[in-house]
């Protein structure tokens, strides 16, 4: 049974380390959560090891810079792990054989600053070996992308996704996240290489950096935090306020989580809290 908690003190001496999500736990995207800073300024000086885990198609050093920006001290995390940084390690490593990408990208210029240090190139679709997607457009739309998925699976052409998220909480709501275009084109027939939770490799990376054996995930997508912890043998934290804020208004706690776990296939997690205090 999952166990409401008023805040994360209340658990952490049973771990050897916490890790978090970032958009939906930390910040919204801009500013952080109230409260958010503080209360990992309570864990740290409390002895935890703190840790961030994100899908997000960026690399480790912008990510952390952002969070810096926002008021989380530089400090305060012992790793900033992500998946587009994974996947940027395994081109670099050989692992991916593919030279030339179309790249899918939030704004002109994230691609070629995600790819330096690569040996790869970025170009048009109809010269590419493989589909880089490590963001979309403010704003986009599913069909928006119907040609470029349609030529692209005509091509048979593999889809690196460095984020499987298929939305994220913002400010002003919820936007539309690389992952669901993925798994648009994977309904379509075509094939696509996740980078990322909830799939293991990612959470396994992170607790081999960690040399820790008792690890708890804090995140707010069942989908992805919550199912890659449980996966990974790591206990987790479900914030209401993230992803599925507007559910857990609706109705009581105990009814909207078990109608959400059963919506998601996963099994609950071992605890929940509002925000992060």
């Amino acid at each position: 049974m999952t166990r409401k908690i008023a805040s994360l003190r209340d658990i952490a001496d049973g771990y050897d380390a916490i890790v978090l999500d970032q958009w939906g736990v930390l910040h919204d995207g801009t500013t952080p959560y109230p409260g958010a800073v503080t209360a990992l300024q309570r864990l740290r000086a409390d002895g935890c090891r703190l840790a961030v885990l994100s899908n997000s198609g960026k690399r480790a050093a912008p990510n952390a810079a952002r969070i810096a920006a926002m008021g989380f001290a530089e400090d305060m995390f012992e790793s900033v792990m992500t998946s587009g940084e994974a996947l940027w390690r395994d081109l670099h490593d050989g692992a991916i054989a593919a030279r030339r990408f179309f790249a899918i990208e939030r704004a002109a210029g994230d691609a070629a600053a995600w790819a330096q240090g690569l040996d790869i190139s970025l170009v048009d679709l109809d010269n590419a070996e493989a589909v880089l997607l490590i963001g979309l457009p403010d704003g986009s739309a599913l069909p928006d992308w119907s040609d470029v998925l349609h030529a692209a699976c005509a091509r048979d052409l593999t889809v690196y996704c460095s984020n499987p998220d298929r939305h994220s909480p913002r400010a002003d709501g919820l936007v539309v996240s690389p992952g669901a275009l993925a798994f648009e084109y994977a309904a379509r027939g075509g094939t696509v290489q996740f980078y990322g939770k909830p799939h293991v490799p990612v959470f396994d990376a992170l607790q081999r950096h960690l040399g820790a054996s008792r690890i708890l995930m804090v995140g707010d997508s069942l989908e992805h935090d919550i199912a890659g912890a449980q996966a990974a043998g790591w206990d987790s934290v479900l914030v209401r306020g993230g992803l599925y804020a507007t559910a857990f208004a609706g109705g009581e706690m105990a009814d909207v989580l078990a109608q959400l776990v059963a919506q998601h296939g996963v099994a609950p997690p071992t605890f929940t809290i509002g925000h992060l205090q």
